[in-house]
């Protein structure tokens, strides 16, 4: 078992949220490793490439009618 290259502090409330979520056998560090792999929360650059340059405009199309209609229906209720 490799020895810590740095230490954090963290408020108790912090600790026992970790605390509920180690499992047996597993340090702080494995268990920050693993919820952090298991996040949601992505990189700005994630999920670039993943649509084709045709699928991107369909849905910059689809935005850009979706606003042009939110305008006309504003346009319309401030005529009522």
């Amino acid at each position: 078992m490799a020895t810590a290259d740095e230490q954090i502090r963290i408020s108790d409330r912090v600790k026992k949220r970790l605390d509920s979520r180690r499992r047996e056998g597993e340090s702080y560090n494995d268990v920050l490793d693993r919820l952090l792999g298991e996040t949601t929360d992505s990189d700005f650059e994630d999920g670039f490439g993943l649509l084709s340059e045709a699928e991107g405009e369909w849905i910059r199309e689809q935005r850009a009618d979706a606003k042009d209609e939110r305008k006309e229906r504003m346009r319309g209720l401030g005529n009522v």
